[in-house]
């Protein structure tokens, strides 16, 4: 009998717990500070709106580059990249090193409309943080180096 064990992978009840409360909690977040008025007027459905502030993020982006980083087939892509150019949100052109490839860039009007959904959304967060008894803000606070260490863990896809 081997007393050498392989690492367990098993996590104890009180790390699911804390794993799955995070998880629902940053969904519930998620879910209601999607839904701008901005976004809404302006009729961008959560793959648009994900899309839109890609591009802004990004700046001008293969949409090869942006389909991998938005988990998009490129099909898919190609018509929501189309619907958010009619709306003249964003604009496509060739990529001047490949012709065959096509980048896209965010017009300012589709700039402005990502700064004003930024700007709803900030204005959310702080009316409902000043709402919060002082503790409450305060370990949200002391939270925030943690959170933003696991987002960009995730975002390696390492987690």
């Amino acid at each position: 009998m081997s007393t050498h064990s392989a690492p367990s992978t098993s996590h104890t009840e009180p790390e699911l717990d804390s794993a799955t409360r995070l998880r629902a909690a940053v969904g519930r977040l998620s879910r209601r500070l999607r839904a701008t008025a901005a976004a809404r007027e302006a009729g961008l459905t959560p793959t648009k709106m994900s899309v839109l502030l890609a591009v802004v993020r990004d700046g001008p982006v293969g949409l090869s580059a942006l389909a991998d980083a938005e988990g998009i087939n490129p099909t898919m892509l190609s018509r929501v990249v189309a619907g958010l150019a009619e709306r003249g949100l964003l604009e496509r052109s060739s990529d001047t090193g490949d012709r065959r490839a096509a980048r896209v860039s965010a017009t300012a009007k589709g700039r402005r409309l990502v700064e004003r959904m930024r700007r709803e959304r900030t204005d959310a967060v702080n009316g409902a943080l000043s709402a919060l008894p002082a503790k409450e803000r305060q370990q949200i606070e002391a939270a925030l180096p943690g959170l933003e260490a696991l987002a960009e863990l995730l975002k390696r896809g390492r987690g």
